[in-house]
């Protein structure tokens, strides 16, 4: 009996990532792309083929790319061997002979830096949108209007930014919260504040279209566009206006807002399970980046109550 030929898994194993797994298309598009870049450097068409020796050629491959620090990250090169491990389980689940999943080890990396911004920054920021509304056109009280609305909403409820932009405007105000479908179509609650549902209410109020959502191009710029819903690249231009304005040096991102809400309840007692149920995080180990607030807050608790007896 031939060996099944590793492109044609390969498909399978897409569908599989799809249909059966929930993953979204983007994720099941990266996974096609580092895996077919193995099998082209490999050449491998059978399973069985697929060894050790060919995964530790494979890696010094990568590693020999030429990245922003020298060669391509080891963050990278790990998103190659996680995509390759995956590919492995599937084989063995169909019960086709191949490499052992657990012989792939990922690289050791650094934990990553956050992006973080002050409190007071965050409140410089927020306040961006804010202002005289004496002499403004229609069109820029209502963009002032929105973009109050969208830094609200993203500090209330830490939503990605592709989250947000999907949003309809069909959103239910009297209520307190809201679902949202994010990363690998799972579906979480996200939390209106007090700010973020007057804010949004404001906006809305003032808003002349029949536009199914809840936040749109302004302007010029929705003159010609056939679809007025905001990109996720508009927003981010939009971040940075405003980070820009409040005098903000580092760089500003959604994802730095989201970094802040985050922050933000753990610095207030939140533990790290429902901070992870907030932000949508499938593995526990995304959300412990933010350990080091705990532990500015466990340190301030040591400094404050240690050692009392003894002054």
């Amino acid at each position: 009996m031939n060996s099944p030929d590793l492109k044609e898994l390969k498909s399978q194993f897409l569908e599989y990532l799809e249909i059966e797994k929930g993953r979204s298309v983007k994720t099941v598009e990266n996974y096609d792309r580092y895996l077919s870049r193995f099998l082209s450097h490999s050449k491998i068409t059978s399973p069985a083929k697929l060894t050790e020796q060919a995964i530790r050629e494979f890696r010094l491959h990568l590693n020999r790319q030429p990245g922003t620090s020298g060669s391509m990250k080891l963050k990278t090169q790990n998103y190659y061997m996680i995509s390759l491990r995956a590919f492995l389980k599937f084989l063995r689940k169909r019960d086709i002979e191949s490499l052992n999943p657990e012989r792939i080890e990922l690289a050791k990396v650094g934990q990553r830096d956050l992006d973080l911004i002050s409190s007071s920054e965050l409140e410089r920021l927020m306040a961006g949108p804010s202002g005289p509304t004496q002499g403004k056109s229609q069109a820029a009280v209502l963009t002032a209007l929105r973009d109050k609305a969208i830094l609200e909403l993203f500090f209330s409820t830490g939503l990605r930014v592709s989250e947000l932009c999907g949003l309809s405007r069909d959103l239910d105000l009297s209520r307190d919260e809201f679902s949202v479908r994010g990363k690998g179509e799972k579906v979480r609650v996200v939390f209106l504040s007090p700010s973020a549902k007057d804010a949004i209410k404001k906006y809305l109020d003032k808003r002349g279209d029949v536009d199914d959502a809840l936040f749109v191009q302004m302007g010029k710029n929705s003159k010609n566009a056939k679809d007025l819903r905001l990109t996720p690249r508009s927003v981010e231009r939009m971040i940075k206006h405003y980070a820009t304005k409040a005098g903000i040096t580092r760089k500003v991102t959604p994802h730095v807002i989201r970094h802040s809400f985050a922050t933000d309840l753990l610095e207030n007692g939140a533990d790290l399970r429902s901070v992870q149920a907030l932000l949508g995080h499938q593995n526990i180990a995304t959300t412990q980046v933010y350990t080091h607030v705990t532990d500015k807050h466990l340190r301030e608790v040591h400094k404050k109550f240690h050692g009392q007896r003894r002054k």
